[in-house]
């Protein structure tokens, strides 16, 4: 189930406008500006400080539901790590998929080192609610001594050439990054890419696999639960 929508109250704007700005704003690398802009096109004047509340107010409640709507995760787990740039110092960014490309979750952090990596594996178990078959990482020696810490049941298989599909799904926050030139903070870059990778990946259906109409069916399906997790669906209709 997807849980019931978040309350709008206070907010003198529809719910179809706040959820429509939060979906171009994580779907799309626009600025805040941006977004706005594209609203003002419509006839609906928002400012950016406007859309940034929306944003932070809304956008882990949309990715906490649209999570809720996903089928339990794989039993196959690719983990990989990745630089990233908050305030101009190197930070890390872990993220976990299953063997469908499903994102589990992510965590920043300073350091790559054992005591990280044990600290994203119990997060990992704690947030999904079960324990993978297999792991899948590169070659960092830390995965391996925490795997022995945090899972020693679980298969490991440790390989670069093995782990693609947890490389792969760095790149739209790849271009995010890029278009936001950086993070300002650690708890930032949490907090927008915990709700980016929970609402991005909906949007992004496997388009290479798909033929026009499939995809436009798929697209109609996952708007309709767009809809129904930020409670716009359950709007009155007019005449």
């Amino acid at each position: 189930m997807g849980g019931t929508p978040p309350s709008y109250q206070g907010h003198r704007y529809p719910v179809e406008i706040i959820a429509h700005c939060v979906w171009r704003y994580f779907r799309f690398p626009l600025s805040f500006r941006e977004a706005g802009e594209l609203m003002l096109q419509r006839g609906v004047l928002v400012s950016h400080e406007t859309v940034r509340r929306w944003c932070a107010t809304f956008g882990q409640a949309y990715a906490n539901g649209l999570r809720r709507r996903r089928p339990r995760p794989g039993d196959k787990w690719h983990l990989d790590e990745v630089f990233i740039k908050v305030s101009g110092e190197l930070k890390y960014l872990w993220r976990a998929v299953d063997q469908d490309g499903n994102v589990l979750d992510i965590l920043v952090q300073s350091r790559r080192d054992t005591a990280a990596a044990r600290r994203f594996f119990r997060r990992l178990l704690k947030t999904t609610r079960t324990v993978p078959r297999v792991l899948v990482t590169d070659r960092l020696r830390s995965y391996g001594a925490a795997h022995r810490q945090v899972m020693p049941s679980v298969e490991h298989r440790s390989h670069k050439g093995l782990n693609n599909r947890a490389e792969n799904s760095h790149q739209p926050t790849r271009q995010r990054e890029r278009a936001m030139k950086g993070f300002r903070s650690v708890g930032a870059a949490q907090r927008f890419l915990a709700a980016f990778s929970g609402i991005s990946p909906h949007f992004r259906p496997h388009r290479h696999l798909m033929t026009a109409s499939n995809y436009r069916t798929e697209m109609t399906l996952r708007f309709a639960i767009w809809d129904q997790i930020t409670g716009a669906a359950n709007l009155p209709t007019t005449a």
